[in-house]
């Protein structure tokens, strides 16, 4: 379970940062020699954080702590911040970055799904203020996801930013959240569309060097959201009829290494994806090895990992995600 002692240190790890502006990973599109390109003016409420995704799931992490530990000391500045990020204003300046020339595909899938799921956070706590003032950017991102799930005639089946089930996870959320039964009959099409006729995965060759997702486990998730029981078991014995494979976490050499951290954030969402398929015993081995390492570590994990391992650690006090 996500305690109070985690709570809070992922917290002050989140707070500091959301609020850090330098280094940033840039994805702008320059059109013109004088084309605005530093991220605060572009970003207002997503500038921190190395770059938007991962300072979008950041503000979900203190989302949920706050959801789950209103008590902490780090309430207060929880507070402040998503009063200051999240205003009218700032999520403006977002929603014009994406009706931009730049902002047609900026961040899709992973960083939409996770602005998504961010909103989710935020009408499950019923604060109001911040879930009315992100409405229209979530709003226009579900339309935007629709129209990729429609126009994607193929999965993408990475074990990154790109992976499609990953995105559809967290996009059903947020449909069944707000009640959009458009979004979710278009994940529910998409799902079967691509994955329903899936056997004999090759299992064996996970984990990749640069993987901080199991495509198994999250197309394996996905289909347990969008199939009956029955139907599910009976498609998972055909996927991934044993799965022992990935019983043991990946190894991680260089922990300081941008692409080997991801494989910390494979233990973390590994575990997410056992926790909510049964296998708990699984889901433990790998918290114990990529919880050390998701706060007090090398900037490169530590402006993303705390997410995941709040993502985890909390997968059983919610339903989903």
């Amino acid at each position: 379970m996500l305690d109070s002692t985690a709570a809070a240190a992922y917290a002050r790890v989140a707070l500091a940062n959301v609020r850090r502006e330098y280094p940033r990973r840039l994805d702008q599109l320059i059109t013109a020699p004088g084309a605005e390109w530093q991220p605060r003016k572009l970003h207002p409420a997503f500038y921190g954080s190395y770059d938007w995704h991962s300072s979008v799931h950041m503000h979900w992490l203190l989302v949920r702590v706050l959801a789950m530990h209103p008590g902490l000391e780090e309430a207060s500045d929880i507070e402040a911040l998503l009063d200051a990020h999240l205003a009218l204003a700032a999520i403006e300046k977002e929603l014009a970055f994406f009706h931009g020339p730049g902002g047609t595909t900026f961040e899709r899938p992973y960083g939409w799904a996770w602005l998504l799921e961010l909103q989710a956070e935020l009408l499950r706590l019923d604060h109001g203020t911040w879930g009315r003032a992100l409405a229209p950017l979530a709003a226009e991102i579900a339309r935007r996801f629709e129209r990729y799930l429609q126009n994607s005639p193929y999965p993408v089946r990475s074990g990154t930013h790109g992976n499609t089930a990953f995105a559809c996870l967290l996009a059903l959320d947020y449909s069944k959240i707000v009640g959009s039964a458009a979004l979710v009959r278009q994940i529910e099409s998409a799902a079967k569309r691509w994955y329903l006729q899936d056997r004999d995965y090759p299992i064996a060759y996970e984990p990749s060097a640069d993987e901080f997702l199991s495509p198994a486990l999250v197309e394996a998730l996905l289909m347990k959201r969008v199939l009956v029981p029955a139907e599910f078991l009976r498609w998972m014995n055909a996927f991934l009829p044993d799965i022992t494979p990935l019983a043991e976490p990946p190894v991680v050499m260089d922990h300081a290494d941008a692409k080997q951290s991801h494989l910390d954030g494979l233990c973390l969402s590994r575990a997410w994806c056992f926790t909510h398929l049964g296998y708990r015993d699984l889901a433990q081995k790998h918290l114990v090895a990529g919880l050390p390492h998701a706060v007090g570590g090398h900037y490169n994990g530590e402006h993303w990992l705390a997410t995941f391992a709040a993502l985890a650690l909390s997968a059983e006090a919610r339903s989903f995600p």
